[in-house]
């Protein structure tokens, strides 16, 4: 028996809840503190080189593009933190329900925009 059903393949029309865009973000904050972390570990074993190495590579924090990196790791890490706990507690059988956990998500991403603001305050 075949069954009709429509097929809607344009994510940009779906409307997702607001735990599902927190749940998707925190995997996509995953991947980009682990590339964050791969690049500077690599400024850090360059800069522990030499003496000239360490000041070509404090060289490259003075460029626009590397603060920026710089900035996007920390927003990144804050993110992955902040809904890492989430998760935690969530694991604990707290925030389940739907209501409890939009609220939950909502208050993450006002903590992490607000540790957003500070790291670019830091940073710049």
């Amino acid at each position: 028996m075949r069954k009709e059903r429509p097929k809607n393949l344009d994510l940009s029309t779906v409307s997702f809840p607001v735990t599902a865009t927190a749940s998707i973000l925190h995997r996509v904050s995953g991947i980009i503190v682990f590339i964050a972390l791969a690049i500077f570990l690599t400024l850090l074993s360059c800069s522990l080189s030499s003496a000239e190495d360490f000041q070509r590579v404090q060289g490259y924090f003075d460029l626009f593009i590397v603060e920026f990196v710089f900035w996007g790791s920390l927003t990144g890490l804050a993110y992955h933190a902040v809904f890492g706990i989430r998760h935690m507690i969530q694991d604990l059988g707290y925030w389940e329900e739907m209501d409890s956990s939009s609220i939950s998500a909502k208050v993450g991403f006002i903590i992490t925009a607000a540790l957003s603001i500070l790291a670019g305050i830091l940073v710049w």
